[in-house]
């Protein structure tokens, strides 16, 4: 069984990326064929300044690597390192329909919102497809906000399979822990790098000691 996850270094890690996908990249290494990869093209939606996304991916990586994911058992790779996953997105978006790309959330979000969209964010989808499908995945562990995308990755390989009448693509399948796929953040919502909220995992003690203190707690009595 073959397992491919990707992580964009926007920012540091934090507890809702270990709990969400992490965990699992470490826990489906020991039984399974991993690939993981840090998602350096993805980042390009948000992270502009060159430096400063090189130096996000190194930090990734570092980051993988000390919470436990083993290259002895693991493939870890940046994603810009193989030009065939640009190539193949191009191919794909010949087959893809617009009306697909259009439920995804990132997209209708930002348009909801009134915010002007590029072509990144709204064919991102079919990079992530891209992603997957090259490496024949069977398993994608995710986080359950990201389970949209692995289907309409299913959705672009199935059209692709049928446009080209062969199973080029093996349909790759979500892997999400639901019990752990939201972790909140400091203000009680979901965890999240653009939200503010975020707990990194290797934050300075100081600055950790800060976020939790301004955490609000329940006035109520616990019940005896």
């Amino acid at each position: 069984m073959r397992v491919l996850s990707g992580i964009q270094p926007t920012a540091r890690f934090h507890w809702g990326n270990y709990f969400g996908a992490i965990r699992q990249y470490i826990a489906l290494q020991d039984n399974q064929q991993a690939f993981y990869f840090i998602a350096d093209l993805h980042a390009l939606t948000t992270v502009r300044d060159a430096p400063q996304l090189r130096q996000a991916s190194t930090d990734a990586a570092l980051d993988l690597l000390a919470l436990g994911l083993d290259p002895a058992k693991a493939t870890l790779f940046r994603q810009s390192d193989v030009p065939e996953v640009s190539e193949l997105t191009w191919l794909l978006m010949t087959v893809t329909q617009m009306h697909l790309l259009e439920k995804c959330h990132a997209y209708k979000d930002k348009k909801a919102k009134g915010l002007a969209a590029d072509a990144g964010l709204f064919t991102y989808p079919v990079l992530m497809a891209a992603d997957i499908i090259l490496y024949d995945s069977d398993i994608v562990p995710v986080g359950v906000d990201q389970v949209q995308h692995i289907e309409v990755a299913r959705d672009i390989a199935q059209r692709f399979n049928a446009t080209y009448q062969q199973e080029v693509f093996v349909l790759p399948s979500p892997r999400v822990v639901e019990s752990a796929a939201k972790v909140p953040g400091t203000d009680g919502e979901k965890m999240s790098k653009s939200y503010g909220n975020a707990i990194e995992i290797f934050e300075p003690e100081k600055k950790l000691r800060k976020k939790i203190m301004s955490i609000k707690t329940d006035s109520t009595p616990v019940e005896e």
